[in-house]
């Protein structure tokens, strides 16, 4: 075979190589683009804020995340997994010693139907297991709204994630994308500056 002609056809297949990869590229690009704007847009329109510095407890200090973006509006995936992992997990374990939602609202049907009894039996204490009860109902409904948006927050640190990783790929993709262009024009370059009567043994 010609040498000129076996340095056409690997070039002509590293253009259309270099070329998917482009496309591939653009796609995960917008991929991207869209993820990040998605999760900007949707955080941003929650108006959480950062509790100021000068606002943090000793032990909301401890966390670096929440004196770096203290002040600041939540708008971006790791600023999300920052408040939801440093700031909403640190309080919901205040609120009934470190039980969950589900621990919680298990004690809080117990002591309702407890209640409920006493009071039905006219027992002493029906009075105190009733007050009980709704104070266990009220770190329920809590425990369930903070659990709940810090599940959402997650969730969007994870969108984000997914929206970086497509951003890495892209990039990927049009280095590869211009290297193999790059091996095409020398590739042409070399074809037609050989002799066309140049062989090569295949």
């Amino acid at each position: 075979m010609h040498r000129r002609t076996l340095d056409i056809i690997f070039s002509v297949g590293a253009v259309a190589l270099a070329g998917l990869l482009l496309i591939l590229g653009l796609v995960l690009q917008n991929q991207a683009d869209f993820a990040k704007n998605y999760v900007h847009d949707q955080l941003s329109a929650q108006k959480i804020v950062f509790t100021p510095a000068k606002g943090l407890t000793p032990e909301e200090k401890k966390a670096d995340c929440l004196v770096k973006y203290a002040g600041e509006p939540l708008t971006t995936g790791k600023q999300a997994e920052c408040y939801a992992n440093r700031y909403i997990a640190l309080h919901l374990t205040e609120i009934n010693s470190g039980k969950t939602y589900a621990e919680t609202s298990t004690e809080s049907r117990a002591a309702a139907t407890e209640a409920a009894t006493a009071t039905t039996n006219g027992a002493a204490n029906a009075a105190q297991l009733t007050a009980a009860a709704k104070a266990l109902d009220g770190k329920t409904q809590t425990l369930f709204r903070g659990e709940t948006l810090r599940g959402l927050l997650l969730t969007s640190y994870g969108f984000s994630i997914f929206g970086e990783r497509a951003q890495q790929a892209a990039l990927v993709c049009f280095a590869v994308a211009l290297v193999l262009f790059l091996a095409a024009i020398a590739g042409f370059i070399h074809a037609f500056s050989t002799s066309k009567e140049k062989t090569v043994n295949i």
